[in-house]
């Protein structure tokens, strides 16, 4: 089985999607399975039809019979939820959840895209996910005759990958910063321990969330400890009081004197908070301004908030400042 990286994961699938080849994604809970195939279909413009196959009978796929009277025969009716026509991508996410004779019932639709009267149209892709075995989820072993109809591709978490996607998706700024500064507190589920929260790249986003809510500050802590478990959002809090010590922002992208923080996780939460303020207002001379400040900055964070900038298509090579950035940290890039 192929383990790949969440951008590469996108890569695969894309291309399995494409070629019509039916593909499972495997992968822990709460990393990103499902999103990753619904934005592919996003991104293509075509449908996706989410099938939690966990929930249906055996004769849910195959439809019901009925008597058909001129030729005095029984059909099926296919179900109403399986795609007639157009492009998409037919998702059949938890497939090791369902119990076996649900499994068995989607043999015939996933070797040769037909289902007793129903045939998949030419334009659709299949595509299944599902939580491993040791995952401690509610799976069944997938039988040999179904696992050998799919190509099997298990995705990882990658810290750099989901960097990227929570600036892109304007994920608060503190917490893009406090994943930088811990990596390994992305993800701390542990299959072994019996704990109802945990760390993944879903529940973080769940933090993200309960920021825009109107939760008071007194419940705050206990909130958060619900999505990411009580030592993570202990942890992370103590990190964001850190950033209400940072140098002044607005004075940064005015070209105005700033201090320059010497303590690691300060220097974290100041890389994000300035990508994420020129992400919100691309201003030539505020993203000038930013290059001569990171001129005297340590040079790793200089770096880093550069090419964070750069990956989210922040054009500064016509800059006078980046001339000098260039002549300065020349030596890291190569």
């Amino acid at each position: 089985m192929a383990i790949v990286r969440t951008s590469q994961t996108v890569a695969t699938m894309s291309a399995m999607i494409s070629a019509k080849i039916p593909t499972f994604l495997w992968g822990p809970p709460g990393i990103g399975k499902s999103s990753i195939v619904k934005q592919i279909a996003r991104d293509a413009g075509v449908e996706c039809i989410d099938l939690r196959l966990s929930l249906m009978d055996p004769t849910d796929l195959k439809g019901i019979p009925f008597y058909e009277r001129e030729s005095h025969s029984a059909l099926w009716a296919p179900p109403s939820f399986l795609p007639r026509e157009g492009r998409g991508i037919l998702f059949l996410d938890e497939l090791n959840s369902a119990a076996p004779a649900v499994q068995a019932s989607a043999y015939q639709l996933i070797l040769d895209r037909r289902v007793g009267e129903y045939t998949l149209p030419e334009g659709w892709a299949i595509v299944a996910a599902g939580n491993r075995e040791g995952d401690r989820g509610v799976v069944y072993r997938l039988p040999s005759p179904l696992a050998n109809r799919f190509v099997h591709v298990e995705m990882e978490v990658n810290v750099q990958d989901w960097r990227e996607w929570a600036i892109k998706r304007g994920v608060d700024t503190r917490i893009v910063a406090y994943i930088g500064f811990k990596n390994e507190a992305l993800f701390t589920f542990d299959p072994t321990a019996n704990e109802r929260s945990f760390a993944t790249p879903r529940s973080w986003e769940a933090v993200h969330n309960i920021f825009q809510s109107t939760i008071p500050q007194l419940l705050l802590l206990d909130t958060i400890a619900g999505a990411v478990g009580k030592a993570n959002a202990v942890d992370f809090l103590g990190f964001c009081k850190v950033m209400n010590l940072l140098p002044d922002i607005d004075a940064i992208l005015h070209g105005e004197s700033a201090e320059y923080p010497s303590d690691i996780s300060a220097l974290y939460a100041l890389s994000s908070t300035l990508v994420g303020r020129i992400l919100s207002d691309p201003d030539e001379v505020k993203i000038d301004h930013l290059l001569r400040y990171t001129l005297n900055l340590q040079s790793e964070f200089a770096v880093m908030i550069v090419q964070d900038l750069q990956r989210q298509g922040i054009r500064m090579d016509h800059l006078s400042g980046y001339g000098e950035w260039v002549n300065a940290y020349a030596y890291l890039l190569c």
